[in-house]
C-alpha cells in the first residue's frame, strides 16, 4: 500500500458520531464542506476575511495532493500549521484485510471509530474503475436476496468515513498526483457508485457532504455524472437527491408486482411500486439525470419469466431508463439460486426489444465475496441458516 505521501511546489506565506469532539480533542478535517472548513477554521481563531484563502489552501493539500500532515502545507505559515496540528487532524479509517480477486477487484475491509468494520470494493475496468462505497454499519433494510441485509445496522457512516473510502483506495492504487510529473488524465478511481453497505438515503446529510467533496472541483474532482447512488426506494429523499446532490439515480428494483417485492425489498411495504416509480418520474428533470439505472437481480423462479418482463417494461413506460440484470450472486445460507443463463438472455431481449438498454452485469469478485449484494463485515458473519433466512423473507420450501 502507499503511504508516502508527496510534496507540492513551496509558495511561502451509529447514530451519526458527531463532527464536534468531546474538549480537548481535535476536529477530523476530512469529510468537511468548504461552509464547515471555514466556520471551523475561524472557530479555531483564523480571521475571517483570511477564511476563504486558507480553505483553499488546506483543501488543496488534502484532496489534490493526499498530504496527511498539517507540517508538509508549506504555503502556510509554520505557526499556522502547529495551531492545525494542535486543533484538528487528518484522520482515514485504518485498513484491516485486503483480497484481490482474480479478475482484479480489490476488496478492503475497513475499521472506523467504535471499532466497527465496512467493506470498499474497487472494480478494475478497461479505461476505468469504479470505486463501490458503503454508507452504514450494517444495514436496515433486510432485503432477503442481500448478503448485508442479514447484518444488523449499527450506524450511519460520517462524511469523513464515506470520503475517507475515496482517498484510501487512491493510496493503495497509487494516484495521487507527483508534483512537477506530467499531468496525467487517467483516472483509476473515475466512478464511484453508493452501492456498498447500507442504504445511503438512510444516511442523507452525510451522504450529501461527503459527495459535494469527493466532486469539488479543485480536489477529488469527480463530476456528479461519474457519482450513482443506488436506493432501494426510500420515497421521500429522491426529489432532495436531485435537487441536493444531483447524481445519477439507481433504484434496486428487483420485482414487478408489489406481493414479490414486498418479500425482496421490505421497504416496499412502505413505499410500494407505484408510489416509488411516481417519485422516480421526475428525477432525471429535477437532477439534469439522462436517464435512471434499475436493478434487477434474476433469481430462479421468483422473479425472472417472460411475464414478469413484459411487466417491467410496461412499469417504467414514460421514464428514461435503464436496465442492469444482475445475475444474483450466491452466499452462504441464500434461500435463493441463480436463473439459468438462457433465462436471464431470454429476459434481456423482451427488455431490448422494448427499446431499453438491458445489460447484463457480468459478476466481478465472487471468489472474495465482493460482488454485488455479498459485502458483509468480518465481524458481523454470524451464519443465519438457510431456514431462518427463508422464513423472515416469506418464503417457503428453500
Amino acid at each position: 500500500m502507499t503511504t508516502a505521501r508527496p510534496t507540492a511546489p513551496v509558495t511561502q506565506d451509529v447514530v451519526t458520531i458527531p463532527r464536534k469532539l468531546p474538549e480537548g480533542g481535535r476536529m477530523n478535517i476530512v469529510g468537511l464542506t468548504r461552509d464547515q472548513l471555514r466556520d471551523a477554521l475561524i472557530a479555531a481563531g483564523t480571521p475571517e476575511k483570511q477564511a476563504k484563502m486558507r480553505v483553499g489552501q488546506i483543501w488543496q493539500w488534502i484532496y489534490h495532493w493526499g498530504v496527511r500532515d498539517f507540517s508538509a502545507m508549506t504555503n502556510l505559515a509554520k505557526d499556522y500549521r502547529a495551531m492545525l496540528a494542535e486543533r484538528f487532524e487528518i484522520a482515514l479509517p485504518e485498513i484491516v484485510t485486503q483480497q484481490v480477486s482474480a479478475d482484479g477487484t480489490r476488496k478492503y475491509l475497513l475499521r472506523i471509530a467504535g471499532g466497527h468494520e465496512v467493506e470498499t470494493v474497487y472494480i478494475p475496468e478497461e479505461n476505468r474503475g469504479t470505486l463501490c462505497i458503503s454508507s452504514q454499519v450494517g444495514c436496515t433494510l433486510t432485503c432477503s436476496f442481500c448478503h448485508t441485509g442479514t447484518q444488523k445496522l449499527v450506524r450511519n457512516l460520517t462524511a469523513a468515513e464515506i470520503v475517507g473510502q475515496v482517498m484510501l483506495a487512491r493510496d493503495d492504487l497509487g494516484e495521487w498526483p507527483e508534483p512537477g510529473a506530467p499531468k496525467n488524465e487517467t483516472r483509476l478511481v473515475s466512478n464511484i457508485v453508493l452501492m456498498g453497505m447500507g442504504e445511503p438515503l438512510y444516511n442523507f446529510d452525510n451522504v450529501r457532504d461527503a459527495m459535494k467533496v469527493v466532486m469539488d472541483g479543485e480536489g477529488l474532482t469527480l463530476s456528479r455524472r461519474r457519482i450513482t447512488l443506488s436506493t432501494s426506494g426510500v420515497v421521500p429523499e429522491i426529489a432532495k437527491t436531485a435537487e441536493e446532490i444531483g447524481c445519477l439515480l439507481a433504484v434496486s428494483f428487483h420485482a414487478t408486482t408489489d406481493e414479490v417485492r414486498d418479500k425482496l425489498v421490505p421497504i416496499n411495504k412502505r413505499w410500494n411500486i407505484e408510489t416509488l416509480l411516481s417519485a422516480l418520474r421526475d428525477y432525471p428533470r429535477l437532477s439534469n439525470s439522462e436517464r435512471i439505472t434499475f436493478e434487477y437481480v434474476m433469481l430462479k423462479g421468483v422473479n425472472d419469466s417472460d411475464e414478469d418482463a413484459k411487466r417491467l417494461v410496461k412499469l417504467i413506460r414514460g421514464i428514461p431508463a435503464k436496465i442492469n440484470l444482475i445475475p444474483f450472486n450466491e452466499w452462504p445460507g441464500s434461500p435463493y439460486e441463480r436463473s439459468d443463463w438462457e433465462r436471464i438472455e431470454a429476459f434481456a431481449d423482451i427488455i431490448y426489444k422494448a427499446g431499453y438498454a438491458s445489460p447484463i452485469r457480468t459478476p466481478r469478485g465472487e471468489d472474495i465475496m465482493a460482488a454485488c449484494g455479498q459485502l458483509k463485515s468480518a465481524t458481523e458473519r454470524a451464519r443465519k441458516s438457510r431456514a431462518e433466512i427463508a422464513a423472515e423473507a416469506g418464503l417457503s420450501g428453500s
